[in-house]
């Protein structure tokens, strides 16, 4: 009987430590605490993805104003992010548009998306960031829960989220820049935080702007405190709106003042690579398209 056990255990074991390892998996990664992905969700946005992964890529991340719809300009509306490809030459860097519509600098957090770009971002990756046009909404409300709290402090709020279905503390815009900011440097990218395009709405002959009290003024605030690039495309952008003046402007919107047409989504690219070409060095000049060249030669020189 002994000899018959031993056989018998000898015979059994593989089997065992094959059921072992099928049920007790290696961990998983997955996206940081405090954010859900919703596979379906990303699947329905469409995001794209690096051409060549073998050269540098240039992440875009903000909301529809920066990339409307698919980037395929619903409703006649584009952000900038998508004619901003024309300015860089694709056999040397990718530049992959993963802005999201309705997104705030929280909920682009909270969703999941961040942690995504996270993972796929590698060392000589750069990022251009800019939100605010939906960080002014509710923290909680039932349609979008979006908003997040005024100013750069530490200041927070605890709420139960209506659409996440789950408790979540609430941020200042400028923690939830900082966290961008300080997350891409950690993957040894280099990050350029842009203040938020101008609405068209005009003031005694002039497009209003986001002041130094508002998400324009919060945005320079945290990038000059982290030591990373800022372009004000808010001043760059009003600057030439003023210029053109009100009539001239109506047409380059594609609704009464926040998503622009294709031909203003150009004018706005080609903000980006005025405020790109005034940063001292610039991160990304080596990488330009031919017709980066003349694109910022019309638009208001800003100083950094």
């Amino acid at each position: 009987m002994r000899i018959f056990a031993a056989l018998l255990l000898a015979f059994l074991s593989p089997f065992a430590l094959q059921a072992q390892s099928t049920t007790t998996p290696a961990p998983k990664t997955g996206p940081a605490a405090g954010t859900t992905t919703d596979p379906a969700l990303n699947a329905r946005l469409n995001l794209p993805e690096p051409k060549n992964p073998a050269l540098p890529t240039l992440w875009l991340v903000g909301d529809s104003t920066v990339r409307n719809g698919h980037g395929d300009g619903a409703n006649g509306q584009w952000g900038w992010g998508e004619p901003l490809v024309d300015f860089f030459d694709p056999a040397k860097i990718n530049v992959v548009n993963r802005a999201i519509g309705g997104r705030s600098s929280r909920t682009y957090i909270t969703e999941g998306h961040w942690q995504e770009v996270l993972d796929r971002l590698k060392p000589g990756d750069f990022l251009l960031l800019q939100f605010g046009h939906n960080d002014s909404g509710a923290l909680d409300d039932t349609a979008r829960a979006r908003g997040t709290l005024p100013g750069t402090g530490d200041d927070s709020r605890e709420i139960e989220n209506p659409i996440l279905k789950r408790h979540e503390t609430v941020h200042a815009y400028g923690w939830y820049i900082r966290e961008y900011v300080r997350e891409a440097r950690a993957k040894k990218a280099t990050i350029i935080v842009c203040s938020l395009i101008p609405r068209k709405i005009w003031k005694d002959g002039r497009v209003v702007r986001n002041g130094a009290d508002s998400y324009g003024g919060w945005a320079r605030q945290i990038a000059e405190e982290e030591h990373v690039p800022f372009i004000d495309l808010n001043e760059i952008i009003g600057r030439e709106y003023d210029a053109l003046g009100e009539q001239a402007v109506e047409p380059l919107f594609a609704d009464p003042h926040t998503h622009t047409s294709l031909e203003g989504a150009r004018i706005n690219a080609k903000a980006v690579i005025t405020g790109l070409k005034l940063l001292h060095p610039d991160p990304l000049a080596k990488y330009f398209s031919g017709e980066a060249a003349s694109a910022a030669a019309t638009m208001p020189v800003v100083k950094p």
